[in-house]
């Protein structure tokens, strides 16, 4: 057995805070309710991600909880809340992003979102302008999600321990890193880069498998809500697990891996986690 489930975490919208659940159904689309919703600039029809922080980082002062499957309640800075189909979210939106904007829950044709070059940011900060490479949404995504790559996230409590013992803050928030699924684990740290290719059983039913370890951009850095700056979450992962995110890439900051879903199920923490038959 490789671990249990530690932590059980959904996005309802894109680059917002999210919440904790305690079992959620997990179907080909990844969990339910993650990242159905998303701001798309009004200007340039791009999708807003944190990833470009330079405009886009206010959206981690902002939380997001699914009610159902077509609405979030979004928690303001301050606690006020707007409901995501209030007629007025998209002005509350606005003001706060300094930036006009719709929040919608369908993809634009062709979605595409900027990603500021990681080390770029380390180097010059936040607020410069940093380059920044085009992404286009949904690569082995499902349709009709916001997700960048695949539908889950998985990350390791031996990563977030290694990233703590080499961080000169003794330090690793696992909201920094932003995953679906945590799993703990005794395995040394960064373990998820074997996994590869590889089919994970979780609990009962749900069969994932790995398709690309997870290159780390500008958000660990940023503050989440509460949390301060902290360019070291990613400075530790750019210098201790520079890796190929797949072997025909470059190597990139990696920290955690992207799976699709090969048969769906229903997760909670404690399930176990295991390599299936035969992977």
């Amino acid at each position: 057995m490789l671990g249990t489930v530690a932590v059980l975490r959904r996005y309802p919208v894109k680059s917002m805070l999210g919440e904790d659940l305690d079992e959620a159904d997990v179907s080909r689309s990844g969990l339910a309710r993650d990242r159905r919703l998303a701001v798309v600039s009004r200007r340039t029809g791009k999708v807003a991600s944190a990833k470009y922080p330079r405009l886009w980082r206010d959206l981690l002062t902002l939380s997001a909880e699914a009610l159902d499957d077509a609405t979030a309640r979004i928690t303001l800075p301050g606690g006020g809340t707007v409901s995501s189909t209030d007629p007025g979210v998209d002005e509350v939106l606005s003001a706060l992003l300094d930036q006009p904007v719709t929040l919608t829950s369908t993809p634009p044709p062709g979605a595409t979102l900027d990603r500021a070059v990681p080390e770029a940011v380390l180097r010059d900060g936040i607020k410069a302008q940093v380059p920044a490479t085009l992404i286009e949404i949904g690569a082995a995504a499902p349709p009709g999600t916001f997700v960048d790559f695949a539908p889950l996230h998985l990350l390791t409590t031996a990563t977030l321990d290694r990233i703590a013992e080499l961080s000169p803050y003794r330090r690793a928030h696992l909201e920094r890193y932003r995953p679906n699924v945590v799993i703990r684990t005794g395995a040394d740290g960064f373990t998820e880069n074997d996994w590869l290719g590889r089919d994970l059983a979780v609990g009962d039913d749900l069969v994932l498998r790995v398709i690309a370890r997870t290159p780390r951009c500008a958000i660990p850095t940023l503050a989440h809500g509460d949390l301060p700056r902290d360019t070291e979450a990613l400075r530790v992962v750019a210098r201790h697990n520079r890796v190929k995110p797949l072997p025909d890439l470059d190597p990139e900051p990696c920290a955690g891996v992207y799976a699709e879903v090969l048969r769906p199920g229903r997760i909670r923490p404690g399930d176990p986690v295991r390599m299936a038959a035969g992977s």
